[in-house]
């Protein structure tokens, strides 16, 4: 029953409409129709979203880079801004310089279930796993929910991670606190999924970067959007409600106190791994620009891949040749600071009010208040 279920909730989060989106573009490139990270081709996203009761508010995301990575592994590289944080399967990624399996988020107590649930996904796509064939070693990132979430419960099940993998597709995706990001908040907002996409001009290879992040990050003084300070202007309004009835103490130290923020950038030019790590950097310049700086407490995990540079399973490379073209780089690197920040933005603006786990809730930051600071 509770795959059904799993199913269900999974299918759903890819079929709604998606939610609101960063009425402005900010930046100099162009964004695509999606302006998420699905406007790179082939590129799937799915959901699965827990929502239980009064305690529950979490939830699995996963980034599949093509129909069959497993088999079309993809050029790909990781960089650690800061590493209090976890993203299994980084090392190989780094060794081998491709990806074969999903990119999924989820909070930090579920890591060992949605890593069981990837490894069940893909064996029942392919049984010669770990008998005839190598054994595959999940790329699971997580950042911390607790607070509004019980996150001791560790809701995301295998089952419901094989439900929300088989429901991945292209196309668009609900953004803000669904999935992993249901329990998450950012600069003292609800926040959690935000995704967006530049593209690059004709001269410069055409090519699209598309960033999906989840947002759990930075202090409420730190925000800032296209350069307005944001923050400071909501510095005591629209503060997360910590009820001291519930007898719940707002964190002050360690991980849970500012949050962590995983990247996914998504490219269709044909990179190798040490382009796509220098692309992975990039990622952090995006997030600086949103006003946060990486606290000690902050785990802060970045993912590149490529989907045309290929090293099918059974040999060799394909895809077309690698771009060098310094020029073309650039622009790439431009793309990807562009569409962190803008993601990050809109998972801040995608994210409704949402109210959990001993009655702490988090705000959603409406942007008719932040349009008139952006103006001025």
């Amino acid at each position: 029953m509770r795959r059904f279920i799993a199913l269900v909730v999974a299918l759903a989060c890819c079929a709604l409409p998606a939610g609101a989106r960063t009425p402005a573009t900010f930046g100099t490139l162009p964004s695509g129709p999606l302006d998420g990270i699905t406007d790179v081709p082939g590129v799937r996203v799915a959901h699965v979203t827990k929502v239980e009761g009064t305690t529950i508010r979490t939830g699995a995301t996963a980034v599949v880079p093509n129909d069959d990575v497993w088999y079309q592994r993809v050029a790909a590289a990781t960089y650690d801004l800061n590493g209090n944080g976890e993203m299994t399967g980084a090392h190989w990624v780094d060794e081998a310089g491709f990806l074969e399996v999903p990119v999924v988020l989820t909070n930090t107590l579920n890591v060992g279930r949605v890593d069981d649930g990837v490894v069940s996904w893909l064996i029942a796509k392919h049984p010669a796993i770990g008998r005839r064939e190598d054994v595959p070693l999940p790329v699971v990132a997580e950042c911390d929910d607790q607070g509004i979430n019980d996150i001791q419960a560790r809701a995301v099940h295998a089952d419901d991670v094989v439900a929300m993998l088989d429901a991945a597709k292209p196309g668009d995706f609900p953004r803000g606190n669904v999935g992993a990001g249901t329990g998450m908040r950012a600069f003292g907002f609800a926040a959690g999924i935000g995704s967006a996409s530049r593209v690059l001009p004709k001269n410069m290879g055409g090519y699209t970067v598309g960033v999906l992040v989840n947002v759990n990050t930075g202090s409420r003084s730190e925000l800032r959007i296209d350069g307005a300070p944001v923050g400071r202007a909501f510095a005591h309004d629209l503060l997360p409600v910590y009820p001291r009835t519930a007898g719940y103490v707002a964190p002050t130290r360690g991980r849970a106190t500012d949050g962590s923020i995983i990247i996914v950038v998504a490219t269709d030019a044909p990179l190798d791994h040490t382009t796509l790590r220098d692309i992975a950097k990039r990622a952090g310049m995006g997030l600086a620009r949103t006003g946060a700086t990486s606290h000690v407490s902050s785990g802060d995990l970045f993912i590149a891949f490529s989907t045309t540079h290929r090293y099918p399973r059974d040999g060799g490379i394909t895809g077309p040749p690698l771009d060098s073209d310094t020029d073309h780089i650039d622009a790439l690197f431009t793309a990807t600071v562009e569409a962190t920040e803008s993601a990050i933005d809109d998972a801040l603006f995608s994210a409704h009010t949402i109210t959990g786990n001993r009655g702490v809730t988090y705000y959603h930051l409406p942007y008719d208040r932040v349009a008139p600071l952006l103006r001025h």
